[in-house]
């Protein structure tokens, strides 16, 4: 039994090596990939960190953990990690690596030191993990460099070309979601208007999903502009129908009010039977545990990016489309503009009656 077991595992080990070297037969040129997050922290960055970690040292590669984003690129501050070093992050908010903005790095000075610090420590490709800003820096030291570099999408707002999710927003929608429900326990106890503020400077997936996930009577969103006469008639129609207390799920993006205590005051001046309140819900929805969506696109988006980067690909984001991993060029990623699901607004007009 003992020999086996020998012989189907050194039958495994076989399989692997034979897929490495036919598979990826470029394998040998990288040696070293680097590793960063940049930008806004999403839970679920620490899951990929960890995932490409890993996929490197399956591979034989020597992952390099740059710890402060772009400042740590430019300042030199890298790390070798193993398989050990990731341990027990999967379930952590926020990055090992930690984030910072970094103004040098919009400077072609800056660039420079970075690159310098790179070819100094014979790092051989660049995996960065992030949104927008993030991808933009990176498709420009690629271009300027003709260095390989690989995007992972990580942010909360799902606004990134190219793929269906990004890590975090699943983790997010869930964490309002849960806001709002605790937040109608008030409002209902005390026959209350909430205005519920969440992230979503340009757009609203965030603001949307989770308003029709926590039966919002109206939703206010960037890319729909509502205007304040539809909010009044709206609450003013939740009244009539026997509604005595309301929920309204604001994008902080949204242009219907100046801000969203605008809202508030609008609303009491012309409807001075509602008792108004605001809840911004800010930061909270950044932090926390991921969920295991977000960990397990995490997980696979990792894998694919060192993956995609062994095999010359790179130059791309790696996402989700139709449940299937996909390639997208980094400058599609950065210039294409996520479109909002027109359905769920119908969803939500029904549903708020």
């Amino acid at each position: 039994m003992f020999s086996f077991l020998i012989k189907k595992r050194f039958k495994k080990m076989l399989i692997i090596k034979l897929i490495d070297y036919y598979i990826y037969p470029v394998k040998n040129q990288i040696k070293k990939i680097a590793l960063l997050t940049s930008g806004g922290d999403a839970p679920g960055m620490n899951a990929s960190i960890r995932s490409v970690v890993r996929a490197c040292v399956f591979h034989n590669i020597v992952p390099v953990g740059v710890y402060k984003g772009y400042d740590g690129l430019i300042k030199g501050r890298f790390e070798e990690m193993n398989a050990r070093s990731v341990k027990g992050i999967i379930n952590k908010g926020g990055t090992i690596l930690k984030t910072a903005r970094s103004e040098k790095f919009k400077l072609k000075t800056g660039r420079d030191e970075a690159y310098n610090s790179i070819k100094k420590n014979n790092i051989d490709g660049l995996i960065v993990i992030g949104g927008d800003g993030t991808f933009t820096g990176g498709l420009i030291f690629s271009e300027e460099n003709n260095f390989p570099v690989i995007g992972i999408p990580a942010t909360i707002d799902n606004d990134i070309f190219g793929t269906s999710h990004t890590i975090g927003f699943d983790s997010a929608t869930n964490t309002v979601m849960n806001a709002i429900d605790k937040i109608r326990d008030t409002a209902s106890s005390h026959n209350r208007l909430f205005f519920v503020e969440v992230m979503g400077r340009d757009a609203g997936h965030i603001a949307l999903n989770t308003g029709v996930a926590g039966g919002a009577e109206e939703i206010l969103i960037p890319e729909e502009n509502l205007g304040l006469d539809r909010l009044i008639q709206s609450l003013k129609r939740s009244e009539k129908t026997g509604k005595s207390s309301s929920i309204v799920v604001v994008a902080e993006g949204d242009k219907t009010g100046e801000n969203v205590f605008h809202l508030k005051e609008y609303v009491e001046k012309h409807l001075s039977d509602y008792d108004a309140r605001v809840a911004v819900l800010g930061h909270m929805q950044r932090g926390g545990t991921p969920t295991c969506f977000d960990r397990v696109l995490a997980s696979r988006l990792g894998v694919s990016a060192v993956e995609s980067m062994i095999s010359k690909k790179d130059g791309n984001m790696v996402g989700l489309q139709n449940n299937k991993v996909v390639l997208t060029p980094l400058k599609k990623a950065v210039k294409g503009v996520t479109k909002i699901n027109k359905e769920l607004l119908k969803v939500s007009d029904i549903m708020s009656i």
